[in-house]
């Protein structure tokens, strides 16, 4: 329910008793000390004794709307007693009327208010004479009067506080907005970072391709031809004992070139693709991440080595850092597995956890198990990285249930070299 807001603390607790007091000063001046007076007094107190402990005294009150129903239908029949024995207590009315537009919310506000209305002008019509038609019509008038004026203005108020709570709402929808939209754009930069990384990353692997592509194709292509037409030409006849010397040093020196740009060849690989084959560099990832996290990682190889492109392999590799990366920070899991599958025509990376899981209905960006509100980029990196291999990645979670990455990437056809 909705509560009422605080009421101004010097209208509602000064106001009220200040005209109780001047009442009271009015009524000891024009008035004899006979019972009468006295009466009137009683209920002068009756009234400030109903304000002090059903509202002054009593803050905690003040947003109970049916409490403050209560206090108001009460301090309007003290009113109408008081206004019915003299016309003098309908300047006690100003305070049915603070309290009605303070206190009740609508539509209680508006019965308030017409409530007090009636006493307010039923005190004004008291010297017009009811003897006949045009008094009763004139007194009616009068009261009628006071109720349309102050229901209209209890009306214009209420549109006014409407406003009021439409221009706040506005202003919170608005602060959200604001709020949406920093962080869109900071999540906006951090994935323009990563793409400037990841272009950069794969501009590196294109020259190193490039490069490593130029090495094998001409040097150790030339290397390796030299080498056999020395070895062909030491097979058709028998190098003379003066040519022996200068030949060995030539066909050594030709293997060992062709040694060393093998060697170039291998050193253009990515890291730590370069001295291991992708199940090796996988293992020793996995290795590293459980020595550093505290929890063992299972690795599996199925199938017969297939041959890859270099980026092929750092894709799968960097999937499975990624995946791994994302289980420690979010997944709580105490089993990991990372399976690498050789098929037909396709190599599978698995990485799968027991951990909390999610609900990937509600993922934007991150892979692995993240929070159901995680942030961060690094599944638009492997999504984007393996895609753009003719691949495919596929995201498997549920709340409890643990998390699974699978992505796949095509083999180099048959006969093919990486």
């Amino acid at each position: 329910m909705k509560t009422s807001p605080q009421p101004p603390f010097l209208l509602v607790n000064v106001v009220p008793y200040a005209l109780l007091a001047l009442l009271v000063a009015i009524l000891l001046v024009v008035e004899d000390w006979t019972g009468s007076l006295l009466v009137d007094l009683g209920l002068c107190a009756l009234a400030a004794a109903w304000m002090l402990g059903m509202f002054t005294l009593r803050p905690g009150w003040w947003g109970r709307l049916r409490t403050m129903g209560v206090f108001v239908a009460g301090l309007l029949v003290i009113t109408a007693v008081l206004v019915i024995r003299h016309p003098l207590f309908g300047l006690l009315t100003p305070a049915a009327y603070i309290y009605s537009f303070t206190v009740l919310r609508w539509p209680w506000r508006l019965l308030g208010v017409a409530a007090t209305a009636v006493l307010a002008g039923t005190a004004q019509a008291s010297n017009i004479p009811r003897t006949d038609v045009l008094g009763l019509t004139l007194a009616v008038i009068v009261i009628a009067f006071n109720i349309a004026m102050m229901c209209a203005c209890a009306w214009g108020l209420w549109l006014a506080e409407k406003e009021e709570e439409r221009r706040e709402q506005t202003l919170g929808e608005l602060s959200r907005t604001n709020r949406l939209l920093e962080a869109s754009l900071a999540e906006n930069a951090g994935l323009h970072a990563q793409l400037l990384a990841q272009a950069r990353e794969a501009g590196v692997l294109d020259e190193r391709r490039r490069m490593a592509r130029e090495i094998h194709d001409t040097l150790a292509q030339g290397l390796t031809g030299i080498i056999a037409q020395l070895q062909a030409a030491e097979q058709m006849h028998e190098v003379p004992a003066p040519w022996r010397r200068p030949f060995d040093a030539v066909k050594n020196l030709a293997r060992e070139s062709l040694a060393e740009a093998r060697r170039s060849v291998d050193a253009l690989r990515p890291e730590p693709l370069r001295t291991a084959r992708l199940s090796d560099a996988l293992a020793d990832v996995a290795g590293r991440w459980s020595r550093l996290h505290g929890l063992a990682v299972q690795v599996t190889t199925t199938g017969t080595a297939l041959p890859m492109t270099p980026e092929a392999e750092f894709a799968l590799l960097r999937t499975a850092q990624e995946a791994l990366a994302n289980v420690a920070k979010h997944a709580h899991a105490t089993r990991v597995g990372v399976t690498l599958s050789y098929l037909d025509h396709e190599v599978a990376l698995d990485v799968r956890d027991d951990g909390r899981g999610f609900d990937p209905a509600g993922l934007d960006t991150d892979g692995g198990s993240p929070p159901p509100r995680g942030g961060g980029f690094g599944l638009t990196i492997m999504r984007q990285r393996v895609e753009g291999l003719s691949g495919t990645l596929r995201i498997e979670s549920e709340p409890g249930a643990g998390t699974g990455i699978s992505a796949c990437v095509p083999t180099l056809p048959a006969g093919s070299h990486a």
